[in-house]
């Protein structure tokens, strides 16, 4: 399946119905007076989120959402019928802004979590309403007022505890594959992940957490380089990050200056993503021939009291003090989420 992760989709609710100008004329009533029902609610319409769905794909073939308007009122006091909620489901995680104002109208984290993006009009008030002692014969109703419409920018942000962030072909795939029951497309070429992928880790029969393969960057990706910042946006919502150092003895990229460029887009991109908390992985640990990148790695990590994890995802080398470390930082993250609520 295509992972679409924007879009943008025009909502309209419905118009309320109009209110009813009408008076009872019946044979043996002799006093008959106005008796014009009110219009009925037009439909809101709603976002709700579902975990059955991980894309916003199905909007981009269907990207006008209309509701049904009110009925209008009637006679005999009979109210127009209010119209039914028109209800978009979309993945967890998605958010929705107004195109027009920038305004963020709904952050939608939780399945079953829904909020209204455009208010149905109110029904009108019949001449029942405007009946008085000294005004026995009121003509006058209100028409329904229209509903809201708009356009809505639809983006998608993926819901992970740990965040796996590196270069093309550090090797982010093999581990998700290797850790998680995930099946990322795996390939010796750049870019090889074009979607990002999901994969829940298991660290004992009580406690598991979400990973997230997050693809490839290089460097100018807060600028739009290579894939650009369109998947950044997803390491906004982890909160443990683990950066992937390819240490393999072919590699011609100095691997401490490799983290401090993807410490750096991140920044860039985003202040607030340089200050979550992170570890680093020395990736291809069965290829690292002599070991001197991952020497140098471990230098750089010892001075600035980082935790460095060498591993190999291919041979299964470092990945058990890997997982049970990411389990205890997110644990300990989601201990604050806890007390709060």
């Amino acid at each position: 399946m295509d992972f679409v992760d924007q879009i943008k989709i025009y909502v309209k609710a419905g118009d309320g119905g109009n209110g009813c100008r009408s008076f009872r004329r019946e044979k043996h009533v002799p006093h008959g007076g106005p008796d014009g029902g009110d219009g009925g609610n037009g439909g809101d319409v709603i976002l709700e989120a579902t975990e059955r769905l991980s894309t916003l794909l199905d909007l981009q073939f269907q990207q006008h959402h209309v509701a049904k308007d009110g009925d209008n009122g009637e006679g005999s006091n009979r109210h127009g019928r209010s119209a039914p909620p028109h209800i978009i489901r979309v993945p967890v995680g998605t958010i929705a802004k107004d195109v027009a104002t920038d305004e963020t109208l709904a952050d939608l984290t939780e399945d079953g979590q829904h909020a209204i993006v455009a208010q149905g009009g109110r029904g009108g008030r019949g001449n029942a309403h405007f009946a008085t002692p000294t005004n026995r014969v009121p003509t006058r109703s209100d028409p329904g007022t229209p509903g809201e419409e708009r356009w809505l920018q639809l983006e998608l942000k993926l819901l992970a505890d740990v965040g796996l962030v590196g270069y093309p072909n550090a090797g982010k795939s093999t581990l998700i594959a290797a850790i998680s029951h995930a099946r990322p497309k795996i390939a010796d070429y750049p870019f090889t992940t074009l979607a990002p992928n999901l994969g829940v880790v298991s660290v004992d029969e009580d406690q598991s957490f979400v990973v997230a393969d997050i693809p490839g960057l290089i460097e100018g990706a807060h600028a739009g380089k290579g894939l650009g910042f369109q998947f950044l946006r997803h390491i906004e919502r982890t909160s443990y990050l683990m950066f992937l150092v390819d240490i393999s003895e072919s590699v011609t990229v100095d691997p401490v200056e490799s983290l401090q460029t993807l410490r750096k887009e991140l920044k860039l991109y985003n202040p607030d993503l340089a200050k979550k908390p992170y570890a680093v992985a020395a990736t291809k640990l069965d290829i690292a021939g002599e070991g001197k990148h991952l020497k140098k790695l471990e230098m750089d990590c010892k001075k600035r009291h980082l935790r460095l994890f060498p591993i190999s995802a291919v041979a299964g080398v470092g990945l058990k003090p890997l997982i049970r470390h990411l389990g205890s930082q997110v644990a300990k993250l989601r201990q604050p989420l806890k007390a709060s609520v």
